[in-house]
């Protein structure tokens, strides 16, 4: 199995880097929307794409997330946000057939992000980390805080 790990940069990709344990033992790389100095242990498994905030670029991400999707094939993609996620999930699930894995940022407390709203229709698996959300996502799992 191999596992894309789609991230926005801070603390977001820290959310995500909390479950390294989970899919470290997996063939997987990195899609993020911002350079960042990188840990070892992504170094040579990382994808930058184009910064985007809601606008036009967001097609440019829809190429990018192609490209890259069809050159690693992975089987799930999973994500804690942000908005990069979303073309990422789209291409995948409906170009690649991956399996989408997707936790709602634990800055999410009292409402859902608006990533999280688009991804709770796209994503196969989706997870809560306050249960203040329950009553927006009654078809998802509650988990608990990450970190």
């Amino acid at each position: 199995m191999k596992i894309c790990i789609a991230s926005s940069s801070g603390g977001h990709l820290t959310e995500s880097q909390v479950l390294s344990s989970v899919y470290g033992g997996y063939d997987h790389f990195y899609i993020l929307n911002h350079k960042i100095i990188l840990i070892d242990e992504m170094i040579g498994k990382t994808y930058f794409i184009t910064h985007s905030e809601r606008d036009w670029k967001f097609f440019v991400n829809l190429f990018e997330s192609y490209l890259i999707l069809r050159k690693e094939k992975p089987d799930v993609i999973f994500s804690t946000g942000a908005g990069l996620v979303v073309p990422i999930s789209l291409v995948g699930r409906y170009f690649f057939n991956c399996k989408i894995v997707f936790i709602e940022t634990m800055a999410a407390v009292e409402r859902p992000s608006l990533t999280g709203k688009l991804m709770y229709k796209i994503a196969h698996h989706f997870f809560y980390q306050w249960p203040s959300l329950r009553k927006y996502y009654p078809k998802a799992e509650y988990v608990g805080p990450l970190v």
